[in-house]
């Protein structure tokens, strides 16, 4: 028979080790962990930088440069208000975009979701479309920082959960072409030819502006990001 410390000790191990598996699960599933500096959503103004068109991906100097502007008839169908039935689904597993209006499928891109800061998980709203915008974050002694001007065809979402600063966003990309496998840092890296598309379909109409944000009359598509991304 064992004896009363032995008993003690087990205890504790079980305890610990259940508290350890608790937090390992939490850290893993948890919406919110990225690695990218927070915005201010207020200064966003959608313009291209020509001054700074010069960034930083992992040490590696990367060049921006201005993009064409999405046409009007990239609305891919009819000619009725379809605002209500649109939304995105971003597949983590699969490394995969679609675009829906109601049940008929859209668009199907290759993206590259998080893979040193997590992708949140959850059903969300573009909240503003902004044609050109900064980022940065990562870190220079983990070798994971970046610095980059002029982010093309920039969708920004949010839900209850994940506000506005946290910076998430689909967007195009000019610093790689690995799609199909995790390269952000929480963000859905898109072809910039393909985010283009995408960007005129979704909501807020951004019209002739290079930003719009959503409001109660121009409201901003859903997004639905789900799975979990390969390591």
């Amino acid at each position: 028979m064992p004896n009363k410390l032995h008993l003690v000790v087990f205890a504790f191990l079980a305890s610990f080790l259940a508290v350890i598996a608790v937090f390992l699960e939490s850290t893993r599933t948890s919406p919110a962990v990225a690695d990218q500096d927070p915005i201010n959503p207020l200064a966003l103004s959608g313009e291209f930088n020509p001054t700074n068109v010069y960034g930083e991906f992992h040490g590696s100097t990367v060049a921006s440069s201005e993009v064409s502007v999405p046409l009007a008839d990239a609305h891919v169908l009819g000619e009725t208000d379809t605002t209500a039935q649109k939304r995105i689904e971003v597949d983590l597993t699969t490394q995969r975009l679609y675009a829906y209006e109601g049940d008929q499928k859209v668009f199907d891109f290759l993206i590259s979701s998080g893979k040193w800061g997590r992708t949140p998980t959850g059903t969300f709203t573009i909240w503003g479309k902004f044609r050109y915008t900064k980022m940065s974050g990562g870190s220079k002694e983990k070798g994971t920082y970046y610095y980059l001007p002029n982010v093309p065809y920039v969708m920004f979402f949010s839900n209850n959960e994940i506000e506005a600063a946290r910076g998430f966003s689909i967007h195009g990309t000019y610093w790689h072409n690995n799609f199909g496998t995790p390269m952000s840092h929480g963000c859905i890296n898109m072809k910039t030819e393909e985010v283009a598309l995408l960007y005129d379909w979704a909501t807020p109409n951004t019209g002739d502006q290079k930003s719009i944000r959503a409001s109660a009359e121009n409201p901003g598509t859903k997004v639905i990001i789900y799975g979990e991304a390969p390591l």
